[in-house]
């Protein structure tokens, strides 16, 4: 009930600020206490907080090749001002508010991830499998800007065994489910876009009442 006393041009600010900070400060602690590969069990051996580092993509997909990081920042930066316009249009329009909730989400997401690679090559020196990373180090980052790696560190192998003989392409090997590492800021993405998908009839008959009733 609290969310709903909000005023509608407060929430997206309040989302992305709680989803950045968590995010970014997660991010921080893991980079600067751990080395590159190191898991430490959460809930038993179904929940690691387990650090690597990716160059492109959500869930440590790659985006291989120079330009190809250079292009995914860039177009992170257009759709996070994209989104930014849509949501105010949302707001002048007096959307659903869970609707606003969940494109803040992604947006708050999306940036998370963009401080990465824009910043994270300039303020940290490179982690690796021997040493943790140190903040502002005195040669230098390891990356130019919009060069830099995404933390992840979330992992969920909830799941683990072997398919069996008789299954296609994949006969006797090991599978964990499951198996991509995230980080907050995926999560947040991940979150708001299902939320979408489950609710879309909800969040859009109501921006169309909306819509009929400025009409009249």
């Amino acid at each position: 009930m609290a969310v709903l006393k909000l005023k509608k041009e407060h929430i997206p600010w309040i989302v992305v600020f709680l989803v950045l900070f968590i995010d970014q400060a997660s991010k921080i602690i893991v980079k600067t206490s751990m080395t590159l590969g190191q898991g430490i069990p959460v809930f038993g051996d179904w929940f690691y907080i387990y650090f690597i580092e990716n160059e492109g993509m959500a869930f440590g997909m790659q985006f291989s090749g120079e330009y190809g990081k250079l292009i995914l920042s860039v177009f992170r930066i257009v759709a996070v001002v994209f989104i930014g316009w849509y949501i105010a249009k949302l707001i002048k329009q007096n959307a659903h508010t869970w609707l606003i909730i969940c494109i803040s989400m992604i947006m708050a997401g999306a940036l998370g991830n963009i401080l990465d690679s824009a910043f994270y090559g300039i303020l940290f020196s490179d982690s690796s499998f021997m040493q943790t990373a140190e903040f502002l180090p005195e040669e230098g980052g390891y990356a130019p800007f919009l060069y830099g790696k995404v933390v992840d560190m979330l992992y969920f192998p909830i799941l683990k065994g072997s398919f069996p003989q008789w299954f296609p392409f994949w006969s006797g090997q090991e599978f964990i489910f499951f198996r991509p590492v995230f980080n907050v800021a995926d999560a947040s993405i991940t979150l708001g876009v299902i939320t979408l998908l489950v609710f879309q009839k909800k969040f859009f008959a109501h921006e169309k009442r909306n819509e009929v009733k400025e009409e009249i």
